[in-house]
């Protein structure tokens, strides 16, 4: 496979392969081949340090800290020690003028900021490297509200350094083991999507507004309000809720605040979102999650949303409740009905480990079960024994593990097992009775209509194919003369079998008739019965032990 090297990625080239080169595991490629192909002169000393990784990340800027985050949900690739690490990637960076911020807003909104606000604070709450968040009052309505605009040039900056970041992936598909096994092309395709849903503020906003409508029942969870005619692709204005960070939280806050039932409600929030709704929010970590003054927990920034198609949804409701109840051998079963095989896959080694992982999880204590943690164990041991899971379990652990540190700050004592088994049966129950909604009915009689519509055509072209002689029926099946032959020996043996009985019998009955015809002292017919039955017998028998000794020969 050819790979073109463009001048304008020169940078990235090398960036990109300065970290494979540093950092890459399990590679069994030749360094001179990429160091050669990208521009690399100087030497690079291999490294196993997991915070050097995250600060080369941190030092290339928006792209590649992002990429870490994706890094972070794939737990096939990543060493655990090094997702910890991950988990601690910084995307604080320096704010971007006010400058910047005011000819963004009024070129996206087509507004003067004076005119569509009535206050719009010069400092922003919070920087990360694709935007940043100002507080503000809308002028009609006198709401508060937060709007967060995309930094200048991000998305151009971003889909170039991309196009580079996927030629280097493509060149390691081509030229790697590491390449053929993990498919990194594949996850920088992933990533490209990820990211450009996040750059399209449009989307996040829809994205709220879903949310929101989805969990309208949780009265403990709050989604902010997207303001829609002061949203573009580059600006969301939505609205502002004040609180504390879950990870600030003071001890005089704890005393008063009923942590269980918050942590509760949050758990089957989000088992909600995952096995009911096929929709969840990917990313909520302690930042992402807000105590309000209420004593409610408000969900922000949905740039990184999951989609679980309705096929998987029954699946991981089935290995969540296994996990849960630690049924090692249910969990595997469940765990290779989600996965795809690959040519290199060891059904019975990937087995193994998965019952192995349960089983260790099983006997530890509440404060150390991390149900995150075990399902990205579970598709690390699926991926390193050949079986292919889709990128939705990746998020769907890396989500739940960020689940495990805030329940476990809003209440130290909470079990995620019992959660599970507590909200099993009503989800449950909820997919039994969505799959009979008025859509699904719809569909069902549908396919019955055409199936009776299509039958009388179908019986015609049946029993015009048997009047005529024309009719065919195709078997698979194993040497019929053989089986034939084997079913004539079985019949012969139980005929003579029979007739034999009839001759004891016989004999039996004419024991006790008189005869002049005596031999032996007995009946003489009856004696020639008998020793016509034992005869029959003896033969049968010998019959019976040659043929066997003789198949067994056969088959040696």
């Amino acid at each position: 496979m050819s790979i073109s090297v463009k001048p304008s990625h020169l940078a990235t080239y090398k960036d990109v392969a300065l970290l494979y080169l540093k950092h890459g595991r399990n590679a069994n490629i030749d360094s001179d081949q990429l160091s050669e192909r990208f521009g690399i002169e100087e030497k690079v000393e291999a490294s196993e340090d997991a915070e050097a990784f995250v600060s080369d990340l941190e030092r290339l800027g928006p792209t590649f800290i992002k990429l870490g985050q994706l890094l972070s949900t794939r737990a096939d690739l990543i060493p655990p020690s090094w997702l910890t690490a991950l988990e601690r990637l910084q995307d604080d960076v320096k704010p971007f003028s006010y400058e910047e911020v005011h000819q963004i807003v009024e070129s996206e909104l087509g507004v003067r900021i004076s005119k569509a606000f009535e206050s719009f604070d010069e400092t922003p709450l919070a920087a990360a490297s694709l935007g940043q968040v100002h507080r503000a009052v809308l002028r009609d309505c006198k709401t508060e509200v937060a709007v967060k605009i995309q930094r200048p040039n991000a998305r151009e900056t971003v889909l170039k350094e991309l196009e580079a970041i996927a030629e280097v992936a493509d060149f390691l598909d081509a030229h790697t083991e590491f390449g053929r096994q993990y498919e990194p092309g594949r996850i920088v395709a992933q990533f490209r999507r990820s990211i450009l849903r996040e750059l399209n503020y449009l989307e996040e906003a829809d994205n709220l507004n879903r949310l929101g409508r989805n969990l309208r029942a949780k009265k403990d969870i709050i989604i902010p309000k997207p303001f829609m005619d002061f949203c573009s692709d580059k600006v969301l204005t939505m609205e502002y809720i004040p609180g504390t960070k879950i990870t600030e939280l003071s001890g005089v806050v704890h005393t008063d605040l009923d942590g269980a039932a918050l942590a509760e409600s949050l758990f089957s929030a989000y088992l909600e979102q995952v096995l009911m709704d096929g929709f969840f929010h990917a990313d909520p970590h302690p930042g992402n999650l807000l105590l309000t003054r209420d004593h409610k927990l408000a969900l922000l920034d949905l740039g990184m949303i999951g989609v679980v198609p309705d096929t998987l949804k029954d699946q991981l409701l089935q290995l969540l409740t296994a996990v849960a109840e630690g049924n090692s051998s249910r969990a595997s079963d469940v765990a290779k009905r989600i996965g795809t095989p690959k040519e290199d896959y060891d059904e019975e080694a990937c087995s193994r480990e998965i019952r192995q992982i349960v089983e260790d999880r099983y006997g530890s204590n509440i404060s150390d079960m991390q149900i995150g943690r075990l399902v990205l164990e579970v598709t690390h041991a699926c991926a390193q024994n050949g079986l292919s899971i889709p990128d939705e379990m990746y998020l769907l652990g890396k989500m739940l593990m960020n689940l495990d540190i805030i329940a476990k700050t809003l209440d130290p004592e909470f079990d995620p097992d019992a959660s599970i088994r507590r909200h099993s049966s009503a989800l449950l129950n909820r997919r039994f009775k969505d799959q009979l909604t008025t859509g699904n009915i719809v569909h069902l009689l549908t396919d019955v209509k055409e199936l009776v519509s299509t039958t009388p055509q179908r019986l015609n072209d049946f029993f015009r194919s048997l009047s005529s002689n024309k009719l065919q029926v195709k078997v698979d099946a194993i040497d019929e003369e053989l089986l034939l032959s084997g079913f004539q020996q079985v019949a012969n043996r139980i005929t003579t079998g029979l007739i034999l009985s009839a001759l004891i019998i016989g004999a039996a009955m004419l024991m006790n008739i008189e005869s002049k015809f005596m031999l032996f002292g007995y009946p003489g017919l009856a004696i020639i019965l008998f020793l016509a039955a034992a005869i029959g017998g003896l033969i049968l028998v010998g019959s019976i032990v040659f043929n066997d000794v003789k198949r067994k020969k056969v088959r040696r």
